[in-house]
């Protein structure tokens, strides 16, 4: 009879085992393709910031003036001491100025001039292969945009250049099964950057059997048999010919279940073979708690919150309060989920309400298709980084220091010249969206025709809280410009006017003050505090 209670058992484990290692070799399968995922997305935001940076860059004042000295100057200020480096070349690869040495150094011709060909073919920004910088003297890759006609007196394209192995950092294999591997490929299959024990050195061709397998956009893949197995996931970086590839043993990802699996069959046989009646008696009792646990189960299933049933077996018990756990963090998600979907659907609204205003108020002030395009692009973009910041946060607010430094940071690529002065607090859901709007158009103004559009331009953001006459606690916002070009007031009214008086006071129930001094613009908000305090707030931190 223990024989016959016992040899089921063990089969019934063998077969959970079985299963449980199928699903963990297809969760890996999943996982494989998810994690080079992961990775392309921040590769993407790499080049996207990138891109934005070179369109920065080509409607510099300077570079538009053909002082070429000055444009070296600021741009070289501008990157820091990053790995990031600027090159305006003409079409046929000759280099008017290179921020790896200073200017005036005498320079040959840049290194891939196919791709400069092709990226003013396509008129459009493209991303290059590996290949070695003739200036930096290592492996590089390059980022080239055409420049306009209008800019032809100074140059045919700007590039953003990177050292390869600066993107080390971004193909870490922390998160990774022990013993995987990580790479970045460029068009033609060879490698940007790798990390991991396989790591295979830059501009190397990936395994030509490996690249066979990574057919479509994002998937995963599996490379010989038995123990010798080799799983690989890729993903394409979206809009960009690079590719992502994540691959290593699947043993090393397995190692842990198939030694649990040996332990527990060794275990079983041995516990068999000392004492039949021992494990006559622990089934009866192991019977009865999975029962006891199934019951709970099945109430989880339904959706109950269940207490912890409490059986002669220790480790049925820790499942037990596993399980009560479970069920009653289930129930908490459900409300999770409930409330956030409900947020979703409401901020939904608002954003649909929002852009469809400010289609048409744009759509009024301009006739041009490709100036309609850029403006809504722009602000488009600027209120992409609110929302991804809000999502992060899952809509509760984040610090209006930090809704100041997104906003601002988008569209300038400078922070060097604009100070911040104020204690911080956190912002709630509709206070970063409006006011992510109107630091916006603010800052497009301000690089336009404002401090940002000249070198020594200089931008203070203040704000305060104070008891005003109702006695009431309001916030006062003040943006002050100066050290750029004479301020003229407009003759129209544009969007960018509306959004930044109109729909500021109206998004807070407050007053807008304009005064565009000669000196710089100076634009200031007075509304009530509570429209910017979000509820999770607790408490005011100084920013400098």
């Amino acid at each position: 009879m223990a024989i016959l209670a016992t040899v089921p058992l063990l089969i019934f484990v063998v077969f959970l085992l079985s299963e449980l290692e199928r699903n963990e070799y297809d969760a890996l399968r999943r996982e494989a393709a998810l994690d080079a995922q992961t990775i392309s997305v921040n590769f993407e935001r790499k080049l996207e910031d990138m891109a934005t940076t070179l369109r920065l860059l080509s409607g510099a004042a300077e570079l538009r003036s053909g002082d070429l000295a000055a444009f070296h100057a600021r741009t070289a200020t501008s990157l820091g001491g990053g790995s990031l480096y600027v090159l305006l070349v003409t079409a046929d690869g000759t280099q008017k100025l290179n921020t790896r040495v200073p200017f005036g150094t005498p320079l040959g011709k840049m290194s891939n001039i196919a791709d400069l060909h092709s990226a003013i073919a396509a008129k459009r920004v493209l991303v290059s292969g590996i290949f070695y910088g003739g200036t930096a003297k290592q492996w590089v890759f390059n980022l080239t945009m055409p420049l306009s006609e209008d800019l032809s007196g100074v140059g045919d394209a700007i590039v953003l250049t990177q050292n390869a192995g600066d993107l080390a950092s971004m193909t870490t294999t922390e998160g990774l099964p022990n013993g995987w591997s990580a790479a970045l490929l460029d068009g033609e299959g060879k490698v940007i950057v790798s990390s991991g024990p396989d790591n295979i050195p830059s501009a190397r061709p990936f395994p030509e059997q490996m690249l066979r397998l990574m057919t479509g956009a994002n998937a995963s893949a599996v490379l010989g048999d038995g123990e010798a197995r080799t799983m690989l996931g890729y993903a394409k970086v979206d809009d960009w010919p690079w590719r992502v590839v994540v691959w290593g043993p699947v043993t090393a990802a397995q190692s842990t279940i198939v030694s649990t699996w040996r332990q527990l069959i060794l275990g079983s046989v041995v516990l068999l073979g000392i004492s039949l009646c021992i494990v006559l008696i622990a089934a009866n009792q192991l019977r009865r708690s999975i029962r006891q646990i199934a019951r709970m189960a099945e109430r989880i299933g339904h959706g109950e919150i269940v207490s912890p049933e409490i059986t002669k077996v220790k480790e049925a018990n820790q499942v037990s309060i596993a399980l009560s756990n479970a069920s009653f963090d289930r129930a908490q998600a459900e409300e999770r989920v409930h409330f956030i979907l409900q947020e979703l659907v409401h901020r939904t609204k608002n954003i649909l309400s929002l852009v469809q205003a400010m289609m048409r108020q744009l759509a009024r002030s301009t006739d041009d298709i490709d100036e309609f395009q850029k403006a809504v692009s722009g602000r488009l973009a600027g209120l992409a980084q609110s929302i991804e910041a809000l999502a992060k946060q899952q809509w509760g607010g984040i610090p209006v220091s930090s809704v100041i430094k997104l906003q601002l940071g988008t569209v300038t690529g400078d922070s060097q010249r604009i100070t911040l002065r104020g204690p911080d607090f956190l912002a709630n859901a509709n206070a970063v969206q409006n006011l992510g709007l109107v630091l916006h158009e603010l800052a497009t103004n301000s690089v336009k025709y404002g401090a940002l559009s000249v070198p020594d331009g200089h931008i203070l953001v203040e704000w305060e809280r104070f008891v005003d006459e109702e006695q009431q606690v309001a916030l006062r916002m003040r943006w002050s410009e100066s050290g750029g070009p004479p301020v003229k007031k407009p003759s129209r009214r544009g969007f960018g006017t509306t959004v930044i008086e109109r729909h500021a006071a109206a998004a807070f129930g407050g007053k807008v003050t304009i005064d565009f001094d000669e000196k710089g613009l100076l634009w200031s908000l007075v509304a009530p505090f509570s429209a910017f305090e979000s509820i999770r707030d607790h408490g005011e931190h100084p920013v400098s």
